[in-house]
């Protein structure tokens, strides 16, 4: 078969089409896993993980509190710098990587290179989801970090990820696959080195926060990572870890990740996954925007912000042969979601920051890189897309000031 016929792979859709039909079938009359009780709805937001008021906020909701967490971390950032009051202030860089899978390979790539070229900024705030959320710590710490960074996105396999459970194991368990070996993996890099390195960075005033979703709820959470390191907590560095791993999970393909929360001095369990479940990338919420504009409308000064935005995943549609059969249906139907999902995520990110004055940068995945997946984690696969991205990188990036379906057609 001609490789532009080839159906791509798309882990996603294989394995949440194929566990979205065969639960049912095989979940009547069986005893799900255990699990403590969840936080009742009225109680959200008042569930707690360790006790620390900024450790995460409800994106939807919670605008305010985020936005006074922005206006702190700019304050500190301004006292660390020596900025007096009525100086020139510093422009500011954010970054936001989605999500994507195997594609992170991409975005490590692409940091690694432009870290080479020596223009690579600080970035005072990452945001990450999903294999973005990986990405992210590395990404907040900047080019030293780097090593560690190609290390996870070109010397891992399967076997640093995940065991199949099989189907029918699988199918009555919480996931397909266990995820131990991922947070043995993430816990090797994530070590108490790098939780001091990601307090300080919070302590100069930069912030990352990483995305997951809370499946009881139904609502995403945003986890202030740099405040729950700063936070001193002995439970801080395995929480960190564990937000990771949620922020991964795949509902289907991964187990769900439990968090121990206390609601008024009881225990609970919140049941969290990927990201991706909610947005596939996020920057902040439309509150701290709102505000900016405000001073902005006010005439009062603001700091020049650049958004820089990885997408770790193609923009153009990825053609396929579908099969006539249930699984192939299911499948390439729930893959169309995601991609969609995550075409609607990038026009929203453009879109707010033209509404409030922020300048817009995206890096994608071309058309031109056509290797196949031809398994989850495919070394070789990953491998490539990682010189892929270098290549961009130290090429300056390829960066594009607007999403391409906003470019004027051709005459």
């Amino acid at each position: 078969m001609p490789s532009h016929n080839r159906p791509r792979m798309n882990r996603r859709g294989i394995l949440l089409g194929g566990s979205a039909m065969l639960v049912p079938a095989l979940m009547g009359g069986c005893a799900a896993p255990p699990r403590l009780a969840p936080v009742p709805r009225e109680a959200t937001r008042r569930a707690t993980v360790l006790g620390i008021p900024n450790e995460r906020f409800y994106y939807l909701t919670d605008g305010e509190a985020i936005s006074a967490e922005f206006l702190a971390a700019g304050q500190r950032q301004l006292a660390r710098g020596g900025v007096r009051p009525g100086g020139p202030l510093p422009a500011v860089n954010f970054l936001a990587i989605s999500g994507g899978g195997e594609n992170g390979a991409f975005g490590a790539g692409l940091l690694s290179g432009w870290s080479e070229t020596g223009r690579r900024p600080v970035f005072d705030l990452v945001t990450g989801v999903s294999t973005g959320a990986l990405t992210a710590p590395f990404a907040y710490l900047g080019p030293e970090y780097d090593p560690q960074l190609r290390s996870v996105y070109t010397d891992i396999t399967i076997d640093d990820v995940a065991i199949s459970r099989g189907l029918i194991t699988g199918a009555l368990a919480d996931a397909l696959a266990d995820t131990t070996p991922l947070f043995a993996t993430i816990s090797r890099f994530l070590d108490e080195k790098m939780l001091a390195a990601l307090a300080d960075a919070y302590d100069s005033g930069r912030l990352l926060l990483v995305g997951s979703t809370n499946l009881d709820a139904q609502v995403p959470v945003v986890w202030n990572i740099g405040a729950i390191a700063k936070s001193g907590h002995p439970g801080a560095l395995d929480l960190i870890r564990k937000v990771l791993l949620a922020s991964a999970a795949i509902p289907g393909a991964f187990p769900p990740v439990m968090i121990d929360v206390m609601v008024d001095g009881q225990p609970h369990q919140e049941m969290h996954v990927d990201g991706g479940a909610f947005a596939q990338a996020f920057l902040y919420p439309p509150a701290v925007g709102a505000l900016r504009t405000e001073r902005m409308a006010r005439g009062q000064r603001v700091r020049e912000i650049t958004a820089w935005v990885i997408r770790n995943a193609r923009l153009d549609p990825e053609w396929a042969a579908v099969q006539r059969r249930t699984f192939g249906v299911a499948g390439r139907a729930i893959s169309t979601m995601i991609y969609t999902s995550g075409v609607n995520d990038v026009l929203r990110l453009y879109l707010r920051t033209q509404a409030d004055g922020v300048t817009f940068r995206l890096a994608f995945i071309g058309s031109d890189f056509n290797e196949e997946l031809r398994a989850p984690f495919d070394q070789a696969f990953m491998r490539a897309l990682f010189a892929y991205g270098l290549a961009q990188g130290r090429a300056g990036g390829g960066w594009v000031n607007r999403p391409p379906f906003f470019e004027a057609p051709s005459a």
